[in-house]
Formats: structure tokens, sequence, C-alpha cells
């Protein structure tokens, strides 16, 4: 099959589904906006990458003409477009068929409620696609809600490979309780209140267990969060440990106890899903994305937002029964080779794409 991919090129979500169709098989071009180049240079060589001429929030109407004769010279069988705002716009103007436009979260959260013109614009692209995928059930909830849409939408999880997301072989010895989180250090993740139940937790405890939080990541609250660390006299026990590349996740991951994710807005959860096929148990707030990904007092904990008190009682519990944590790490790591692993995710994808042809040859005639 020959996919014309609309995207962002940096986006590691774009460069996992592009590799993953492309050694499937498949002829893949990614076009994409110049500011959002791929600076890791993780595209398998096989994805042609065309930038296209302007960048910016401009680049989503001034490069219609462009985008339109270079997937025509391409004459591909499906175009995939992905993000419903500033890219739908984009493959809109540029009138490019059959499409399957994928929202990812903040284009149907956050987007549509800044005005009615941003509502409609994205109303427009989401009518003009011949069909719709979604990464995960509440957020096709959410566009069916805002938009007022009835009709079906593919749901395409944003899984993980696990094979390399899985529990290690065997876990280094510690004598410490290890809490931990891989999230970018923005407000939208909350990592003040996973501080902040660190804390409460600590307390708890009592001396007698060594202790320690790790998160990694970056972003604008880093300096914000390394004060509150210091400012609670944690300086020795949690530790803001930077950004490392996916591939090492895995690994940072099954050196943890626990993982916590506090965030006040998430559209799927996938740090929650790589915890899981690791076999680490998940304290989340619920949230839409994690009331989806994460199984209440099964694969782990769902906690109300902004709560540290109810998620340093669920550190807590798990820290006093080593039993429980491996009940539910072993129930994370089902969970995700049932319904999160990616490979039976891009089956899925393809089948989908298969179904948009169809969908537009049935408009069209």
């Amino acid at each position: 099959m020959k996919i014309a991919f609309v995207s962002a090129a940096g986006s590691v979500h774009t460069v996992k589904w592009v590799n993953a169709l492309a050694r499937r098989g498949h002829t893949v071009r990614l076009y994409s906006l110049p500011n959002h180049k791929n600076i890791q240079q993780n595209i398998d060589p096989e994805v042609t990458v065309i930038y296209l001429k302007t960048g910016g929030f401009q680049g989503y109407f001034l490069n219609a003409k462009e985008l339109k004769q270079q997937v025509d010279a391409f004459s591909p069988d499906v175009v995939n477009c992905h993000y419903a705002s500033g890219y739908g716009t984009l493959v809109r103007l540029a009138k490019l068929h059959p499409l399957l436009l994928s929202v990812w979260g903040s284009d149907v959260y956050e987007f549509p409620l800044k005005s009615p013109i941003h509502k409609k614009m994205v109303l427009k692209n989401l009518q003009k696609a011949d069909a719709l995928a979604s990464t995960s059930h509440v957020m096709a909830k959410q566009v069916n809600r805002v938009f007022g849409f009835q009709k079906e939408i593919f749901i395409t999880p944003f899984g993980v490979d696990c094979g390399l997301f899985a529990p290690a072989a065997s876990l280094e010895s510690r004598e410490e309780f290890r809490i931990g989180a891989v999230k970018a250090l923005e407000p939208t993740y909350g990592m003040e209140y996973l501080i902040e139940a660190f804390a409460l937790f600590d307390q708890m405890i009592g001396e007698e267990t060594k202790t320690s939080l790790v998160i990694y990541g970056k972003g604008e609250q880093k300096e914000e969060l390394q004060r509150q660390i210091d400012s609670l006299g944690l300086s020795a026990k949690a530790k803001l440990a930077g950004v490392v590349p996916n591939t090492e996740v895995p690994a940072i991951l099954n050196q943890m106890d626990v993982v916590c994710l506090p965030s006040l807005s998430e559209s799927f959860g996938v740090a929650a899903v790589e915890a899981m096929a690791c076999g680490v148990p998940v304290i989340a707030s619920d949230v839409d994305g994690f009331l989806e990904t994460v199984e209440h007092d099964v694969t782990g904990f769902l906690v109300p937002t902004k709560d540290p008190q109810a998620m340093a009682k669920r550190m807590l519990e798990l820290a006093n029964n080593p039993d429980l944590r491996h009940q539910m790490g072993a129930a994370g790591r089902e969970r995700a080779l049932r319904l999160y692993d990616f490979q039976k995710n891009v089956d899925a994808m393809e089948i989908y794409y298969q179904k948009t042809i169809e969908a537009y040859a049935a408009r069209k005639f």
C-alpha cells in the first residue's frame, strides 16, 4: 500500500507509526511542516520525508497547494493525517482523499474550546475526512460529544512494543522503595502533586524504610519543581533525572517499584501502558486516558486529580504489600499484551486504511 502520512516529523508518535508501516512493506511518505523536523533522525530510511516550505501556524494554510501537488504526484492509496486542528486544516484545504483523520488529544479537548472559530475549524476538518480514528474510546466519545458526531470512529491505540517494554529477566538488588515517573515537566502532567504526595508518603512510612523518587523528563517546570523538592527537604531522596531516549525507558521502568502519574489531562495514557507492559503497578489520576488504560484495583490505583493525600496513601499500601505489587504488575503485563501490543495496533490500522479507501469510493460514487 502507498501511504501519505501528514503529521509532525519530530513527534515520537509519528515516528513510531511511519516506521512500523514502512517495516511492514508499505511505501510511506511523510509530509511535515519545516518547524516540526525530525532532529533525532530516527525515522526509518525507507520512509521518504518531505518538508513543506512554510513553517509556523501560517504553514497550515499556505502549504495547501504545495502539499496537493506533492501528494498527487505520489498518488497514494490512502492519506493519514494526524492531528485534527493544524494538520487537519492543511489536508482539508489541499482536498486530499481517501483521508483518514486521526485525532490526538488537545486538538479535540482544548483547541475547540478556545473560541467558536476554533471549534468550527476542527468541525470542518472532521466533516471532510472520509473516516476518523482515535487512540482511545474516551477520546472518540469526546469527539461525538463536542461535535455532535454519531458515525463510527476507528479506535487505534498508541500501544507499546511489548518485546522492548517487558519485565526485566533479573532485577538489581536494592534496599530502597523507588517511586518514579517518565513524563514531560509540563503543568498538564501535575508533577508538583507527585512530589507533594511523595513527601507525605515518606513521612507516613517512617525512617526504617528507605525511599526515593525519580522523575525523568524535561519541560518548563523543571526549575519550579526543583525548588519544590528543595523546600520540602527532599533533595537527598527526590531527583529530576532529565530526558532519556525512549529505548532506555524500559530499563528505567524496571528499576521502579511503582509508577505514579498525576496528570490533569490525558487523552490516552501511553506512560501507564509502558509501565504496565514492564510489570510495574501504576497509581494515576482519574482522568479520561487513565480511566481507559489503568484498571483500578487490578493493574494499579486511580486517585482523584490534585489529591496528593490520596496518592500518598496508595503509595503506602503498595510499599507495605510486595505481593500486591507483584499481582498488579502481572495483571498490567497481561492487559498490555492483550490490548496495547503495538503490532496488533498496526494490524488494526491497516484494516482501517482499507475501510477508509472503501468509504471514499462509496462517497465518490
